[in-house]
């Protein structure tokens, strides 16, 4: 309790100091291209809190940097200041990001300016200019120009030619900014799919294929899963012994028809599988006035309200731990469980209310309900809430693949 007293009254010295406001700054900083470090990037915070775990834009410490008289002087003082108040002298060389063994240093003796001048002159195996336009000569010549420095170095190799490394033939190419994509292939991308917004069921679906075990190893049961992204409900469902484009148009089609989808009115997204992508899938998605959205290859991430079903599903603890005796029998199973998941389940990220009551509308009354419950629980015992009534409101906007995480809702 005593260094945290201390932190405040340190941070009036700072204050005092007017150390966020630029008055004390880094030497390093004055020298031509210099680059900023880590802790001078972003938005800094202005309380000026010793105990902060981030640094001011403009703190003291950081190893190896470079300290007027001036700024040792204050760090000296603010030290002074806070373990004559009680705080340990190595937790205030922590926050300040000095070394405890600079301190006593610059106790002992008065070192006056910093004569560190840094490096006065170039490594000796710096390359020349010649060398450096060499690399770059071949690198850009039309024999080499379409191929990548882990070819051009062994093939001037097999002449009894070295010029440089890869690494440095990279290197090189990067500095004069001619480090672009070589070849006619098209070069890899990372882009993410489009943001998906729904505000209202049937707006946005997602489905994919999970594995159900079968009596014999190697093979299995498919269960074709299509949920809808606002209530969760699961819209449609059926198990087959195989994957396929048809059984997957089949199922849309007839998930449309049930909840009365028109053209142009619905996004389903889904991986990137044969099943998914099939002429017949996307011809019927076609002719539905279905738009479709595909997630990255192999980034099961892009799909996380589906993959969250699928984890419910085999943690329940019906779930048998064995394979399932036969294909009748796991659709029976899967039929039961969807019965439950959509009519009993209380899902944690729509409020803890059914997605059957979700797609209905009817959460709303079960919500506001709730919330009068809590708020008389609050108003017979005021003495037991530390803060307000837990929050029962609906969940208006879900997002699938958010732009930015803290946007996205959760998948649970």
């Amino acid at each position: 309790m005593a260094e945290a007293g201390v932190g405040c009254r340190t941070a009036g010295a700072f204050g005092r100091q007017e150390l966020l406001e630029g008055d004390i700054r880094d030497p390093a900083d004055s020298r031509t291209g210099a680059r900023p470090g880590p802790q001078e990037q972003g938005a800094g915070r202005s309380d000026g809190t010793l105990g902060s775990p981030k640094k001011s834009p403009r703190h003291l410490g950081g190893r190896g940097r470079e300290h007027s008289a001036e700024e040792r002087d204050l760090i000296l003082g603010l030290v002074d200041e806070a373990t004559s108040a009680g705080a340990s002298q190595w937790k205030v060389c922590e926050v300040l990001d000095i070394d405890e063994r600079s301190l006593q240093r610059w106790r002992r003796q008065d070192i006056g300016e910093d004569r560190r001048t840094g490096p006065i002159r170039p490594p000796a195996n710096k390359l020349t200019e010649s060398e450096r336009r060499r690399i770059l000569d071949l690198a850009t010549s039309p024999r080499f120009r379409d191929l990548s420095p882990k070819q051009i170095v062994p093939l001037l190799a097999d002449e009894g030619v070295f010029v440089a490394s890869e690494s440095t033939f990279y290197r090189v190419l990067r500095a004069e900014k001619k480090l672009a994509h070589r070849g006619r292939a098209k070069p890899p991308t990372n882009r993410r799919p489009d943001e998906l917004v729904a505000t209202a069921p049937n707006q946005v679906w997602c489905w994919d294929i999970t594995y159900l075990p079968s009596p014999v190893r190697g093979r299995f049961f498919y269960c074709y899963t299509v949920l809808d992204v606002f209530s969760r409900k699961v819209v449609a469902h059926a198990v087959h012994d195989c994957e396929s484009d048809k059984h997957s148009a089949a199922l849309i089609a007839a998930a449309c028809a049930a909840q009365g989808i028109q053209p142009g009115q619905l996004v389903v997204h889904s991986d990137n599988g044969h099943p998914m992508r099939g002429s017949t899938m996307l011809a019927t998605l076609q002719t539905l006035g279905v738009a479709a959205s595909f997630s990255r290859p192999a980034v099961s991430d892009d799909n996380p309200f589906i993959e969250a079903a699928f984890r419910t599903m085999k943690y329940r603890p019906e779930y048998p731990s064995g394979p399932f005796a036969c294909l009748a029998a796991a659709g029976q199973w899967v039929t039961n469980f969807v019965t439950w998941y959509n009519n009993t389940h209380l899902h944690s990220s729509i409020g803890f209310v059914s997605p059957q009551q979700r797609h209905a509308g009817s959460d709303l009354a079960v919500l506001k309900a709730r919330a009068s419950v809590y708020e008389e629980a609050q108003r017979r015992h005021p003495d037991r809430w530390s803060g307000a009534c837990r929050n029962w409101s609906r969940p208006e906007v879900v997002r699938l693949n958010p732009r930015t995480a803290a946007a996205g809702e959760a998948a649970a």
